[in-house]
């Protein structure tokens, strides 16, 4: 199963109460499954409004458990940012 990083930015850090931890997953939605199981609560309502870059490539509309992970690869959690 590959290994890597989740990072947690703006209101998605602020929820996790963490900058990033580790993933063990195969899918972008088998690692937000376990995000959501360490974190509920906001967490939860937050990651309904993010996007992702995975390894710096926008998922956009892509199915998250057709997404694949590599291993060592990083996941970044973006919530919608506000000011222009």
């Amino acid at each position: 199963m590959p290994q890597g990083t989740v990072r947690y930015w703006a209101a998605a850090k602020a929820a996790a109460g963490v900058a990033e931890e580790p993933y063990e997953a195969a899918t972008l939605a088998e690692a937000l499954d376990a995000a959501r199981e360490r974190h509920p609560g906001e967490f939860v309502r937050v990651l309904r409004r993010c996007s992702f870059l995975i390894d710096g490539d926008p998922v956009g509309t892509r199915g998250h458990e057709t997404v694949r992970l590599a291993e060592g690869g990083t996941v970044e959690v973006l919530p919608p940012f506000a000011g222009g």
